[in-house]
């Protein structure tokens, strides 16, 4: 197994036989597309964030999320009417704070569960229910180890359709962001050895050909044909990645009306010498 880091030094994988090599993970990707500069100070420098209500929120309600999975009963669930299968769904979720989220997540299982009744009851159940995948790609003359945790994977036909869970609001201008991260989990998929994929109990013949993301907040599920320009742009985002570690270079990305929610606002130049109007 190769050693892995955020830490990484590409002079030091060129003189040292090429480990250990750099590590990127969707969250890690994403932070470098969202600021380069957070990027550093965060993976590479390790210094903390701040636990905010959303991260904790997140948290919270993924966990419910793949509880439900793992405890729903298809048997049972073909006995009930649609009324009762709500009310069961619902059942399956915790009790806490975030009550109106599952409420509105039972109903969306409820019936997406009486619509498979009418074809393939079994691909309910997702093939992949939170899980954490590795793999490897060649990117230039570096090795590069990606890894990423897959909410969920369903079967459709001849298809594997990896559909993702937010927690926030849906907003039109997501759209953009999100593609990258199901195009990031398509080529984490894609590169992951089929021994893997196999001990997890999916089939590597079946392509990824969709994929979707679920925002149950809004109210809003979309599924798509996969995108190859999200695709193209997650590698070109990897390859900056990759240059910014090779110039030594994570320049700060300036928008007023987020950067004050950084964990890092304090310490960026870029916050304390921008224009705030």
């Amino acid at each position: 197994m190769r050693e892995y880091t955020y830490q990484w030094n590409p002079e030091a994988y060129t003189s040292r036989g090429k480990e250990p090599i750099l590590k990127i993970t969707k969250s890690s990707f994403g932070s470098f597309q969202w600021c380069p500069r957070k990027y550093f100070h965060n993976y590479i420098e390790r210094l903390p964030q701040d636990q905010t209500e959303a991260m904790r929120k997140g948290t919270i309600v993924h966990n419910a999320r793949e509880d439900f999975f793992n405890k729903f009963d298809i048997k049972k669930a073909e006995e009930l009417s649609h009324s009762e299968l709500v009310s069961y769904c619902l059942a399956l979720y915790p009790i806490d704070e975030y009550f109106e989220l599952y409420e509105n997540m039972a109903i969306f299982d409820a019936n997406r569960f009486m619509e498979a009744k009418e074809g393939e009851v079994e691909n309910y159940i997702p093939v992949i229910n939170e899980i954490t995948l590795d793999a490897e790609i060649t990117v230039g003359e570096y090795k590069v180890h990606l890894q990423g945790i897959i909410d969920r994977m369903f079967v459709e036909g001849e298809s594997h359709i990896p559909m993702e869970l937010k927690t926030g609001p849906w907003k039109e201008y997501k759209t953009t962001s999100m593609r990258k991260e199901m195009a990031f989990y398509k080529l984490l998929f894609d590169n992951c050895p089929n021994e893997v994929l196999e001990e997890n109990g999916v089939d590597p013949d079946i392509p990824i050909t969709h994929w979707g993301w679920y925002y149950p907040q809004s109210h809003y599920i979309t599924v798509e044909p996969v995108k190859k320009r999200s695709e193209t742009a997650v590698m070109k985002g990897i390859k900056d990645l990759i240059e910014a570690y090779e110039q030594g270079v994570f320049p700060t990305k300036f928008y007023a009306k987020t950067c004050s929610f950084c964990s890092f606002f304090g310490i960026c130049d870029a916050a304390n010498t921008e224009s705030w109007i």
